[in-house]
């Protein structure tokens, strides 16, 4: 059965996994998953993923979730952009998740990264999930 919102499935799979205490969750590979748990990565929200060839033309990737004292790292993950409804922000309207202490990915010209990092190179973009 094909996804249609692959990015919000692999959101999806990461809060269950986190709120059932998984070390780990599995879900299907794509170039933008991929941008954006290095983003999550960079930002400290997971261990890290690897990325598993199941057989030619099916990829899948493992990715480490992360605790701290038994918590999850990740208290809040949401998908703001969804195939139905696009959201797109300029560099002045870019929102600020939690007062700066979550984290924003936006999808720009230059890549997929933390709003943070859009605010430092100045460009907007499509912002594809809030994290916290």
């Amino acid at each position: 059965m094909a996804i249609t919102d692959p990015l919000g499935d692999m959101l999806t799979r990461i809060r269950n996994g986190q709120r059932a205490g998984k070390t780990s969750v599995k879900a299907p590979a794509g170039r933008l998953l991929v941008r954006v748990l290095d983003v999550l990565q960079r930002e400290g929200y997971i261990r890290g993923y690897s990325e598993a060839e199941l057989r030619p033309g099916l990829r899948e990737l493992k990715i480490e979730l992360k605790y701290h004292e038994g918590l999850p790292v990740i208290r809040e993950i949401a998908r703001v952009s969804k195939p139905g409804r696009r959201v797109y922000s300029r560099i002045a309207d870019l929102p600020r998740v939690y007062n700066g202490l979550g984290v924003a990915i936006l999808s720009t010209p230059r890549g997929v990264i933390s709003d943070s990092e859009a605010r430092q190179e100045h460009v907007g973009g499509e912002i594809l999930c809030k994290v916290m």
